[in-house]
């Protein structure tokens, strides 16, 4: 699995930090993803199992263009649900991640991102909260969506390790390419470049609310079992490129 660590010469659309990284995976049928699938990737897996992962975290120190921070609108919150393929293009394999559904708590962060990459976002009030005793971390998401209230919490022990070569944290957290279906039947391409995660293992971790109603019938029954690993990664600075219309 190839790393992008270095920096590029093309200028980022975005910079940030992605932080407290709560990843909840699930396994799923890959078949009931298959009218979210941009055209030109495949379902990727890991293990023979296809997973999709409720990820909740604090987007930080954010500017347009690597330079522009915008007022009020830098640091805050996001909740996303997401899956991950494949696409080769001249032998190289770029493994990325497409989002079935991203919440953020401000309306122009959500209009900013569906019309740059046609990504599925939405706006409801969210917050956070980190909670210590001893070595123990609590870290939760909570948003609200008209009258129903949802959750993503896990709580940790110890201090975040390296990511092991091979492990499933690695394969969900080392794919540096987004992919947004477009209302045309295309597909956008964007690359995501940030130096490898540290993780805490997770002692408890669970998702709170009714499933269906924030994310449909098909991941009801997924996202109402316990899930099948999670782990929280401590996060770092990134960078977003701009995204690029593939030839169809």
């Amino acid at each position: 699995m190839r790393v992008q660590t270095k920096p590029s010469e093309e200028r980022p659309f975005l910079t940030a930090e992605w932080r407290n990284l709560v990843m909840l995976n699930y396994e799923v049928d890959p078949a009931s993803l298959a009218r979210y699938v941009p055209q030109g990737t495949r379902v990727d897996s890991f293990g023979g199992k296809t997973f999709v992962s409720l990820i909740g975290f604090q987007f930080l120190s954010t500017k347009l263009g690597g330079r522009l921070a915008i007022p009020f609108h830098s640091n805050f919150d996001e909740v996303n649900l997401r899956f991950y393929v494949r696409r080769e293009v001249g032998g190289e394999i770029r493994r990325g991640v497409v989002f079935v559904s991203e919440i953020v708590p401000r309306l122009a962060i959500a209009v900013v991102a569906r019309v740059a990459y046609n990504e599925n976002y939405s706006c409801y009030p969210m917050a956070h909260g980190l909670s210590l005793d001893g070595e123990r971390r609590t870290f939760r998401y909570s948003w609200g969506r008209r009258q129903q209230r949802y959750a993503l919490e896990a709580q940790t022990i110890g201090e975040p390790k390296q990511l092991v070569v091979g492990s499933a944290e690695q394969f969900i957290t080392e794919h540096y390419w987004g992919y947004a279906k477009q209302r045309d039947g295309g597909t956008v391409e964007y690359r995501v470049a940030h130096e490898p995660w540290r993780v805490w293992n997770v002692i408890a971790a669970n998702f709170e609310g009714t499933p269906e109603v924030l994310y449909g019938a098909e991941f009801e029954q997924a996202l109402s079992a316990k899930p099948y690993s999670a782990f929280v990664a401590d996060g770092s600075a990134v960078q977003v490129f701009s995204g690029k219309k593939l030839a169809r």
